[in-house]
């Protein structure tokens, strides 16, 4: 009788471990898509408004002043624009420290409110002054400092002066010790002289000036990303070796080189930024490799409209200056709320399927079931088809969930890593220990590092209403 029960005993746990070593691996091949993403921190920006405002009509866009909110019906949607998760504002310096060391933060606090209401971040470039007198410095620092313009550099008061460093870098100091690493707030712009902040005369600072005026960003911008103007060897070159700064310039689409010599060419013979300027002090500069590290970031030369009802560009045009950025590694675009001409927006919706990041999960594979508390291994391919990386650390995170239980497995996987490209990732995560046997669906996602939620569409079908994007199923049992 004993030896009956021992070997019913051993055909059991014998059955048992052969079915555990006998489970098959499911391999899954998600169906690609070629929708359009809106994704974080890449794609087209607004400029100056937020999603569904009304969009600028003219040839010319306004900058500097004080943020007026327009009336918002509910509706996110931009009319004959793409949808946008990036607000970019640009604010002179007078209208944020009207009185000398009182600083107006309501106006960063409730952009970045509004934005967050949006469905965006906030991008933001603080300019110490532009070309008129309205535009010009603080009245409190031009008390202070008296003197003329400086209208051969682009200056409008002397950049040499150690006091303009001294003031206009403690505002920036300021800026970011309050808001260095604001879940808001997408990135700054690294201003520090010329009209607009465009850094027009920086190559003329003394390296005193220079590095006072560098260092009040990268001292105190240690979590939000910066990006540089495209400006000079001295001050790209200092910049990056003292962080991961990005770059960014604002004339992409200036066609004056002549792409086709000796065909005509659409601007001023012999100089352009598109075929001259910007190849050259990419490399010059020092930034040919800094979209590794940071995010690259552009603006229109005037608008859609200019460009087509005054320069006269062509599909040829536009695919040529998309070709380019791509090249250059780009991740957003401001194209200042003007509207797209409709025969380009198919050009358009393939420029931004590449700008910035797009991951594409080419195959998961993983086991038929897995028992509470132990490892869930799987082993995953991606394709990266932008030509960035994501510089935003979400997490790669798994779901189990059923109608009894639901249960988010964080991964280690830096996706920061994940560039342009075929990507592998196989890990394990545990099981919690008190999941209900039973059958699960196993989703996928990219969350916020808080909340756990995803954050980033994947160019994959499946999506849930969550934003999750379920792979198969998975049986727990003991």
């Amino acid at each position: 009788m004993k030896l009956k029960t021992f070997l019913i005993v051993f055909c059991a746990i014998s059955l048992a471990v052969t079915n555990l070593s006998a489970q098959e691996t499911i391999q899954v091949i998600p169906r690609e898509i070629n929708d359009v993403l809106t994704n974080p921190g890449i794609g087209f920006m607004t400029f100056q408004r937020f999603n569904g405002d009304t969009l600028n009509g003219g040839l010319r866009a306004t900058e500097g002043f004080p943020i007026k909110y327009q009336k918002f019906n509910g509706n996110l949607n931009n009319k004959n624009y793409p949808m946008t998760s990036i607000a970019y504002f640009r604010v002179y310096w007078r209208f944020l420290e009207p009185e000398i060391g009182k600083f107006n933060w309501a106006m960063i606090d409730s952009a970045l409110m509004t934005a967050h209401k949006r469905h965006q971040t906030l991008l933001l470039r603080v300019a110490p002054y532009g070309g008129g007198s309205d535009k010009d410095v603080p009245d409190w620092y031009r008390s202070i400092v008296k003197g003329p313009d400086l209208w051969q550099k682009k200056w409008r008061v002397d950049a040499n002066d150690p006091r303009y460093a001294e003031y206009f870098g403690r505002f920036i100091t300021s800026l970011g010790k309050h808001y260095d690493g604001h879940p808001d707030l997408e990135a700054v712009d690294l201003a520090i002289v010329g009209f607009w902040g465009e850094g027009s005369g920086a190559d003329m600072l003394t390296q005193k000036a220079r590095e006072d005026l560098v260092n009040a960003y990268t001292d105190n911008f240690k979590k939000t990303p910066l990006l540089m103007l495209l400006t000079d060897a001295k001050t790209n070159k200092y910049g990056l070796s003292q962080a991961n700064v990005g770059w960014r310039v604002d004339c992409l689409g200036d066609l004056g080189f002549p792409h086709d010599f000796p065909v005509i060419h659409k601007g001023n013979p012999g100089w352009g930024h598109m075929e001259n300027i910007y190849p050259q002090r990419i490399i010059n500069f020092g930034m040919k490799d800094a979209w590794e590290k940071a995010p690259v970031s552009f603006e229109i030369c005037h608008v859609f409209k200019q460009w087509k009802e005054e320069r006269g560009y062509n599909i040829d045009d536009l695919n040529y200056i998309i070709n380019e950025s791509l090249k250059w590694h780009i991740s957003s675009f401001n194209a200042k709320s003007s509207a797209v001409p409709k025969e380009w927006q198919p050009l358009i919706d393939q420029w931004l399927n590449k700008m910035g990041y797009r991951f594409v999960l080419r195959s998961f594979s993983y086991p038929e079931f897995v028992a509470s508390n132990e490892k869930l291994n799987f082993k995953s391919w991606w394709n990266n088809k932008g030509v960035a990386p994501i510089y935003k650390k979400f997490l790669l995170a798994i779901r189990l969930t059923n109608e009894k239980r639901s249960a988010v497995m964080i991964t280690d996987a830096d996706i920061t890593t994940w560039m342009p490209g075929d990507n592998l990732y196989d890990d394990a995560v545990f099981v919690p220990i008190d999941m209900p046997e039973g059958v699960y669906q196993l989703q996928i996602g990219i969350v916020d590092r808080q909340s756990h939620e995803p954050k980033v569409n994947l160019a994959i079908a499946g999506r849930t209403p969550k934003g999750w994007y379920s792979v198969g199923k998975i049986e727990i049992k003991d």
